[in-house]
Parts: structure tokens; sequence; C-alpha cells
């Protein structure tokens, strides 16, 4: 049987519970169980204020024009990136009319704090961090930085639900954290995510900006308001349709439960990796993790010289691995920075992602380490 990269799995009765609700209600649009989700993230994770999104990526866009607005930020601005990320990452900072300077990665291929340092100008305004893989790398060095210059720190934080940093869900030290919960993600929904703050003015107008910038919802008037006018609202902004829905809802409710014992089998069966490539000694490249990181180990990467090699010879066993991501200067928005992250470029040409999910066994994983073990030592002759 084929050993694909992603394969998510649900607890189906729950969910099927959980989305009965909605539809005994009548109720399946946001509200209802998106109010339930938030509240247990918050009882999670510890933020004070959670808003459920219908995506990772619209919460990157709505943080970046929030932290814009409510700080005098101007057109042209500059928010330090990954070049190492999924696009929406950085296509947030260009859709908030900012400019978007590429700091290099080290080797957890996180951004490096001292190359942030070094692209830091009187025009810089935030880091945006991401949390790679669901690794921490150094991040409080990056929030320490952070307060060093005056800057804000938003957490990309797509890959990282249920990881831990010294036993702490991070993020109480930025000011905007984004999650996925997308189909893949470790949290899986069929694609949702959760925008989360510190602050309560921010949280009051994510809120309005996820729906269109109407001051109050469809579900708040309806259970909260009686009379003639709870139909009518105010438009404050020219928001968007960015709001989760309450079966996507349903289904992160069901599965929320499982996170943290999920996230353990993730970090078992990438343990199980780890002992059995790192026999390859300096043929194979093991992608660091941080001392009292407890990553949510949403992928597990290695990095050869011959990356397409490799591919092709898994792909020839039914082994179907990835790429995350492609250095993001190679596209043609940001070929601006060609060249100034060379650590970043060697990990985009060199790096594959390894199946990783709740259905893979610990025979699958000897099958794929077994497979890398034969072109490694035998195909490539080094």
């Amino acid at each position: 049987m084929a050993i694909q990269l992603f394969v998510p799995t649900f607890d189906v009765d729950a969910c099927l519970s959980e989305i009965r609700e909605c539809l005994d209600k009548g109720w399946t649009g946001m509200g209802f169980k998106t109010v339930e989700i938030e509240k247990a993230w918050c009882q999670y994770t510890g933020f004070p204020y959670s808003c459920y999104i219908n995506s990772n990526t619209a919460g990157l866009n709505m943080a970046v024009e929030i932290l814009k607005m409510q700080n005098g930020w101007v057109d042209d601005d500059e928010i330090i990136t990954t070049p190492l990320t999924f696009v929406s990452t950085n296509h947030a900072i260009l859709l908030g009319e900012m400019r978007a300077v590429f700091a290099d990665v080290d080797d957890t291929l996180c951004l490096d704090p001292e190359e942030i340092e070094k692209k830091i100008t009187d025009r810089t305004r935030a880091v945006m961090y991401v949390g790679f893989g669901g690794n921490t790398g150094r991040y409080e060095d990056v929030v320490a930085l952070c307060k060093k210059h005056n800057l804000r720190l938003i957490l990309d934080a797509a890959h990282m639900a249920g990881t831990r940093l010294n036993g702490v869900i991070p993020g109480r030290e930025a000011d905007a954290v984004i999650y996925s919960f997308q189909a893949v993600k470790n949290l899986p929904t069929g694609d949702s995510g959760m925008i989360c703050f510190m602050d309560e003015e921010y949280a009051r107008i994510v809120r309005k900006l996820a729906w269109l910038g109407i001051n109050k919802d469809t579900y708040t008037r309806t259970v909260s308001e009686g009379g003639m006018y709870k139909w009518k609202y105010d438009v404050e902004y020219v928001g968007y349709k960015y709001n989760g829905n309450a079966l996507m809802a349903a289904v992160a409710l069901a599965q929320l439960p499982h996170l943290d014992s999920d996230n353990a089998y993730r970090r078992q069966l990438s343990q199980l990796y780890t002992e059995g490539l790192i026999t390859c000694g300096d043929k194979v490249k093991l992608i660091s993790v941080p001392e009292g990181c407890e990553s949510a180990q949403h992928l597990f990467q290695i990095m050869v010289e011959d990356r397409d090699g490799l591919m092709a010879y898994l792909n020839s066993h039914e082994i179907y691995p990835g790429v995350h991501y492609v250095d993001n200067i190679e596209y043609s928005m940001y070929r601006y920075a060609e060249g100034t992250c060379p650590n970043a470029r060697y990990a985009s040409d060199h790096i594959i992602s390894l199946p990783l999910h709740m259905r893979l066994t610990r025979e699958d994983v000897q099958t794929v380490v077994d497979t890398i073990l034969s072109f490694v030592n035998y195909r490539m002759k080094i």
C-alpha cells in the first residue's frame, strides 16, 4: 500500500455528533459552535481572546492590517520575515501595502535572530515569525530582540497547534498569533483557523473586520437582543468575509481533545525516523529542535544533496513525500531579495518532508527509512 505524506484522521462519531447539533438547531453559519471553539481554544492555550476564522491566511491578512491601523504605520514600512514559508505569510505583508524584508533561517529552519537584527532599519515595524513545522526555533531570542528594538511580533503558528516551549504554549509575548486548522493540519477541519490576541482592542476590531466590518454579527443579535431593532447594525470598517462557520467549528471541537495525544504520536514517529536516519551521517541532514521545544511536529524533514533523485526513488517505491517550501524569493513579486538568504535557498533546494500522520505505522516509518538508506548508501555512492 502506498505511503502518503498526509492523511488526516478524524474522530468520525464525535464529528458527526457535533455537526448533528448544528443541523438539529438549524445553525450552520457563524455563531453557536464557533463561540464554543473560541472558548475551548482560549482554555487550551491560555490566550484571553480568540476569534475563529475561515483560514490562517485570513488571520495573517487581518493581523497586518490591524497592527498597521492601530500603530500608525504607513505604506512601505517594513516587516522582517522568512522566505521559507507558504506564500500566504508574505502575501499578507504585500496586501497590507507594506514591504517584506527577508532575513535568513538557522538550522531549525526558523528565522535566525542575528539575521533579523542585520535587517532592522528605521522603517522596520514588526517581525513575522513562522514556527516552521511546529518548531519554536529561537523564539525567545526573537521576542527579546523585538522588545529591544520596539518592534511588533506576529507569530504565524500555522504548524504549531499544540507546540509548547518549556511547558507553555508560546505566543503571549506576541501581538497576534494565528493558527491553521486546514484539512491536513494537526487539528484538521475542512479549512479554518484561529487568530489570538492578548490585547482586547485588537480582538474587538478583528471580530468586526472578519464580518465585513459589521459591529454586530447575526448570532449575537439573535441570542442577545430582543425587540424590533435586533436587525439593526452599523458598519465600522471596510471588512472581509473571513468568519468561520459552525460546521467547521464542530469538527474542530471534536478533534481538539485528541490534539495532544496525536502530537505525542507524531513525535514518537519522528524519533523513529531520527534513530533510523542518524546512521547516514552527513548524507542526510536532520533539522534541529532546540532544548525546551515540545514540537507539534506537523512536519518531519530531512535535507539531502540529490533531493529530486531521492524523491523519484521514493515515488518508485510508492512513498510520496513533499517539499515545504519553495524559497519565496524565487517568486516574481519577491525577487528583489534575490541572493539575500543563502541558508533558506539551500534548504529550499534540498529539503524533503517525509510522510507523517496518524495512520502511519512504525512499520511504515521503517519502510521509508530503509528506502532512504538504500538510496543514499548505494544509489548516491558517496
